[in-house]
């Protein structure tokens, strides 16, 4: 059985050794799950004058990744061909570009869930304050809070995780 860290740390190598040379600064960030692969590399940032305003700043980068995504389109796509083939997931592309994080494409996969009255009444609220659109676009809203207000939680849980696919995969084959 192959863990979800033995998953990533092999596509990861994947990715570092199939990309052509020299696309991105360094190995690119891999993230996987059940249906995607995000494949994030940084990209040079722009050299602007001494001086220049953070809307030239903001500007010359938007400039950068835009040259970027277009210029390597035809690998990317062909890589991810080769990847979707061999892993059975979709590759979703994105570049760092200084502190600037921009993807290219990525999945939007439907989720179904269970709710009590109370939290359809919580994602109806959402809806009627025009927070969200529906209720999928509330869900998806409070999913992305608890993401950016509990990242430090999320990470200790994650790390515990890989704690316990280590211990897993040390232990006997019981297959």
């Amino acid at each position: 059985m192959t863990t979800g860290h033995a998953l990533t740390d092999k596509l990861r190598g994947w990715f570092t050794g199939r990309l052509p040379k020299g696309l991105y600064e360094g190995p690119p960030e891999v993230t996987v799950d059940r249906e995607e692969i995000t494949v994030i590399g940084r990209i040079p940032a722009p050299e602007t004058g001494e001086g220049a305003s953070e809307v030239e700043r903001s500007a010359a980068v938007a400039g950068r990744i835009k040259e970027f995504r277009e210029r390597t389109r035809h690998a990317r796509i062909e890589v991810a061909a080769e990847a979707e083939h061999a892993f059975g997931r979709k590759v979703s592309w994105g570049v760092r570009c200084g502190d600037t994080v921009q993807m290219f494409t990525t999945l939007s996969v439907p989720v179904m869930t269970r709710l009590r009255q109370s939290e359809r009444q919580l994602l109806d609220t959402l809806v009627n304050a025009g927070v969200a659109r529906s209720r999928s676009d509330a869900l998806g809203w409070c999913v992305r809070q608890v993401g950016e207000h509990a990242e430090t939680w999320l990470a200790e849980l994650r790390e515990a995780m890989r704690t316990v696919e280590q211990v897993r995969d040390a232990g006997p084959d019981l297959g």
